[in-house]
């Protein structure tokens, strides 16, 4: 596999792929793809917000004649971070799962950011969704863009001569999580079932399901697997995303079955626990997800509680980004735009 640099924007994966970048792949700095053949082009995600979308889009117009107009995108899951720029992509068919669109719906931009324009009014759990995505991001004229085009588990698209596949592997990260496999360049656009370099994020789960979708991935004749979150990679940054995922598995039961609640058993694991992958403050996230799933309980969590419980360990990590200690919100030399000062 080539040598890929890890640098914002459009990478040439294959004959006519590219991948979109956005360093350093933590919250919300996500990956998106396009993939043309002929006259024909699939745009892989959106960005998080419209102007980081926009200079993509402008990117990909330049690069390849087909992307002039999208034909279609897919969106791989819900998460804002790949559809909040969906309405830019006009005239596109929307493909997506019914699981992925069904979340979209219930979940709308609307409900995260009103959450993050009242930050100061929700004590911890606010104030980490202000530091880790809201002042980073402009989330100005977002409309919830929903599929138009829905399918259950599997979807074969057509893009010039190529085929490409579609899966649905969720749930796992979220409710639904597609994998777009374009079988004779040997690539996959994975969505955040993969993440490289980052601690991952289990909202949804069971955590054997995305174990599954690891070895559903590694099963495929690929060599180029772009990933929804960090650099472009291949075979082996999968399975070191299955051993994190194994692992964590291991070490929150261990603790479950020795009657340490969830927060006592990520203050224990997060201290030395992959510390060479940024956004370690997932781990609570994790650990709540994989006790609820040891409980047996469906429920959504309280992700509000769930938040507030990893800025408690963030803060004593990390005490000068805590934007209560700083009147304009704002942590020392950090400021609201695209600058990515994340601090990973």
């Amino acid at each position: 596999m080539a040598d890929w640099q890890y640098t914002k924007g459009l990478h040439e994966v294959g004959k006519g792929c590219w991948a979109y970048l956005l360093p350093d792949g933590g919250w919300g700095w996500s990956n998106a793809g396009l993939i043309t053949d002929g006259g024909a082009s699939l745009l892989v995600d959106t960005l998080f917000d419209l102007p980081l979308t926009a200079d993509m889009l402008a990117a990909m117009r330049d690069a390849a004649p087909a992307a002039q107009s999208i034909d279609t995108l897919v969106n791989t899951h819900a998460n804002g971070d790949h559809t909040y720029g969906n309405q830019l992509v006009t005239g596109a068919e929307i493909v997506a799962s019914q699981a992925c669109a069904d979340e979209m719906e219930i979940r709308p931009p609307e409900a995260f950011i009103s959450r993050v324009n009242a930050w100061r009014d929700m004590g911890d759990a606010g104030a980490i969704i202000w530091e880790l995505m809201g002042r980073k991001f402009d989330f100005a004229g977002i409309e919830n863009t929903l599929p138009t085009r829905t399918f259950d588990r599997d979807l074969v698209l057509q893009v010039g001569d190529k085929r490409v596949e579609l899966t649905n592997v969720g749930p796992a990260h979220t409710r639904g999580d597609v994998i777009v496999h374009v079988p004779d360049d040997r690539i996959v656009y994975t969505g955040d079932i993969v993440f490289v370099g980052g601690h991952p994020v289990m909202w949804a789960g069971p955590v054997s399901n995305w174990i599954g979708a690891c070895d559903h991935i590694l099963a495929l004749d690929v060599d180029i697997v772009v990933p929804g979150h960090g650099p472009v990679s291949g075979k082996d940054e999968v399975r070191a995303l299955r051993s994190y995922l194994t692992e964590l598995r291991d070490e929150a039961r261990k603790r479950y079955d020795a009657g340490l609640d969830w927060v006592a058993a990520s203050e224990e694991i997060v201290t030395d626990f992959f510390t060479d992958w940024i956004d370690r403050e997932r781990v609570f996230i994790n650990v709540n997800s994989l006790y609820r799933e040891f409980d047996g309980n469906d429920r959504p969590p309280s992700a509000m509680k769930v938040f507030a419980e990893m800025a408690k360990w963030y803060w004593s990590e990390y005490p000068d980004r805590n934007p209560h200690g700083h009147p304009d919100g704002d942590g020392p030399g950090q400021g609201q735009g695209h600058d990515n000062c994340t601090g990973h």
